[in-house]
């Protein structure tokens, strides 16, 4: 006699197979309290200081925090150097994220290492690396400034340098997990047709990466907008040349804190847009 012949078998309506248990709330374990209780406290300890910054923020005064002239030359600034260290970084991330997922050649796994390094490395040292590159008697800076009179120190490129150099990584990273996801038979079947590789790239797989290259630039341009150490370290802390929105909280915290909690408020409201953003992408749960 099978399980199913003897009487009493919970069998389903139509299979005659056992029927299993519902999965839902009611048939879940209770959280443990060792869990629970660290994971509460993580989440307050998050939230905390960013509700601590809604409840201080002067409402009635900040919309004319927002549109003094050093607030909206920090806010003017800090959107046109993001938005070119964004360019600068797909112009010359995505053609290194296809040549990490799409070619062979040695040391490639040390060169990934080395992409993903400014992650990591603290932004300050960042700035310095720089500084001993492209600085005024740096490896490359004294050739350009003997050269050409370029001097990229304590400019408003320099700006745009520095945050790049730490944004992108963030886009070389998102580029290169798309391409590794998308199905190469594409690009084989457009060379079979007499393409060639750059234009396999140009025409098939660029639009195939489209949405992995758009989320990369996002987190990109919200790294660049957010960059503190690395530029204030190459670029200095000048108003209205190389003082980005961080690098203006800072100042404004220890003469205007009304100032510094209006900016640190906008920069909050870009996270949160980027995230929003991004959720269908990275937020999603199963």
């Amino acid at each position: 006699m099978t399980p199913l012949d003897r009487p009493g078998a919970a069998t389903g309506p139509h299979t005659g197979r056992p029927r299993r248990g519902r999965a839902g709330a009611g048939g879940r374990r209770g959280v443990p309290l060792p869990l629970l209780l660290p994971g509460i406290l993580a989440l307050v300890f998050l939230l905390l200081p960013l509700l601590a910054l809604l409840l201080r923020t002067p409402w009635s005064t900040l919309p004319d925090q927002l549109t003094s002239a050093e607030v909206w030359q920090a806010l003017r600034l800090s959107l046109l150097s993001a938005t070119a260290a964004t360019a600068v970084s797909v112009v010359l991330g995505v053609p290194l994220a296809w040549l990490l997922a799409r070619t062979e050649f040695p040391g490639r796994g040390l060169v990934r290492a080395l992409v993903t390094l400014p992650l990591v490395l603290p932004p300050v040292v960042g700035g310095v690396a720089l500084l001993l590159a492209l600085g005024r008697n740096g490896v490359i800076g004294k050739w350009l400034d003997a050269w050409f009179g370029i001097t990229l120190p304590f400019t408003t490129a320099g700006v745009v340098i520095a945050e790049a150099f730490v944004a992108m990584p963030f886009l070389v990273i998102s580029v290169e997990g798309t391409l590794r996801a998308a199905d190469p038979r594409y690009e084989e079947a457009a060379a079979t047709l007499g393409a060639s590789r750059f234009t396999a790239f140009r025409r098939v797989t660029l639009p195939l990466i489209a949405p992995g290259v758009a989320a990369g630039a996002v987190l990109a341009w919200a790294r660049a907008l957010g960059e503190f150490g690395a530029t204030i370290t190459f670029a200095g802390n000048f108003p209205g040349r190389t003082q980005t929105m961080p690098l203006a909280v800072y100042l404004a915290l220890q003469n205007d804190p009304d100032a510094a909690i209006a900016l640190s408020l906008v920069l909050l409201a870009v996270s949160i847009a980027v995230l929003a953003g991004l959720r269908d992408r990275w937020m999603t749960t199963s």
